[in-house]
């Protein structure tokens, strides 16, 4: 029988090599209709209700790119719609999700050195906050402060901000920052889904119908879009934030995420005014830069050494310990591995953490982690990298037999 493990680690490499493909694919469309809508200059052609154009080459062609402030005069046979960009975008990421942090809940969505929850309690935390975070931040919107775009943005970064702190008191390093990713890309979809495209459609079915469609739709789409570009590049850094040790399992770590959400802002300002006027205000670069240096002094400031509390293993670690072959694999792991994934890492003088905050050095630390050492050491070698401590294929073997004596998949 072809081992479980090996197929499910395959679909979820599938499904985030979907993720990653559809979120270029909307992110880039994204920033090129801000960077068009910004860039467009009047002319004294333009068609009547044309409020601007732009003239663009690439690939060895040149493209005149006409708006039209509400609707052209006659709708055109041919009409590309962007959406599914987004659709699919959000759909498998919330199927990365529930692969990750649900179905892998046990090992990466609940800390229960800070909240005592059940596995179903934490993912009906992980659902309902994305849900409750869209319909409190729709609500602002429709509200009079949709008139006022400034304060709006303002009540978002708080939103966001309690949420960074709400997330990091219950899950995982690696969870909190990841669902504050899921909680911003989920509002920007619903933008597309329940704003921007239901009023696009009200704008078509008026020049079906011969009516003259209301501006009012087109302004409250554009609020939302614009929305979504200075949401953008905050979401990417909290997906890659998994990946860096320094980002996710610090003491500081939800006001390091609440500091990239300023990032955004300033860098997307930038862009978005070199857009509009040719020339950008170079005050944001340093703001930017001190930001950056705030998010790397928070990383370390008091930093976080985790503490062997000896605690039992639970009944799901209990099974990789008792299982045949454990004593012989503990020994490879301490021998091999334990050197950099320590509490205080003895390999190298610049490794100052364990990789990825990954800790191999008690029974529980190892059994924690029995399905990424069988992945990363056993049946592959991608651990140790560049085999620097001369692991050896018998001993890879080992591990493998070891995950597999435990029935665990």
């Amino acid at each position: 029988m072809y081992d479980v493990a090996i197929l499910w680690d395959w679909f979820a490499f599938a499904v985030r090599w979907l993720h990653v493909i559809t979120a270029m694919a909307w992110i880039g469309a994204s920033f090129y209709f801000i960077a068009l809508d910004l860039m467009l200059k009047p002319a004294d052609d333009l068609p009547d209700g044309a409020t601007g154009e732009e003239w663009e080459v690439h690939g060895g062609g040149f493209y005149n790119t006409v708006k039209y402030n509400v609707a052209p005069d006659r709708l055109p046979e041919h009409l590309t719609w962007h959406k599914w960009q987004s659709y699919w975008t959000w759909l498998s990421g919330a199927a990365l999700l529930m692969i990750v942090y649900w179905v892998g809940g046990k090992l990466y969505l609940i800390d229960t050195a800070k909240a005592d929850l059940a596995l179903w309690q934490g993912i009906a935390i992980s659902a309902l906050s994305l849900t409750i975070g869209w319909i409190i931040y729709d609500a602002l919107c429709k509200s009079p402060l949709g008139e006022r775009p400034t304060t709006l943005m303002l009540l978002l970064f708080v939103m966001l901000v309690a949420m960074s702190w709400g997330y990091h008191q219950i899950f995982t390093g690696r969870a909190a920052m990841l669902h504050l990713g899921a909680f911003t890309a989920t509002i920007m979809t619903a933008n597309v889904f329940f704003i921007i495209m239901p009023n696009q459609r009200i704008v078509v079915a008026d020049l079906k119908a011969g009516r003259t469609p209301d501006a009012k739709y087109g302004k409250i789409a554009k609020l939302r879009s614009m929305h979504n570009n200075y949401l953008t590049l905050p979401v990417i850094f909290l997906m890659l934030s998994n990946h860096y040790p320094l980002a996710f399992a610090t003491d500081h770590a939800w006001i390091i995420a609440a500091l990239v959400f300023l990032m955004g802002v300033t860098i997307r300002h930038y862009f978005n005014t070199i857009h509009r006027t040719g020339s950008g205000p170079h005050w944001t670069w340093g703001a930017t830069v001190l930001l950056f240096i705030a998010i790397a002094w928070l990383s370390t400031a008091n930093v976080y050494i985790p503490v062997d509390e000896a605690r039992a293993p639970t009944p799901y670690e209990e099974t990789f310990i008792t299982a045949a072959g454990f004593d012989e694999a503990q020994r490879i792991v301490l021998g091999r591995c334990s050197m950099c994934h320590a509490r205080e890492p003895f390999w190298s003088d610049t490794l100052h953490w364990a990789p990825k905050g990954v800790l191999l050095e008690t029974p529980t630390d190892i059994a924690q982690n029995a399905r990424a050492i069988y992945l990363q050491a056993g049946i592959s070698h991608a651990m140790p990298p560049a085999n620097v401590t001369y692991i050896t294929d018998a001993e890879r073997q080992t591990l493998a037999a070891w995950y597999t004596a435990a029935g665990q998949y």
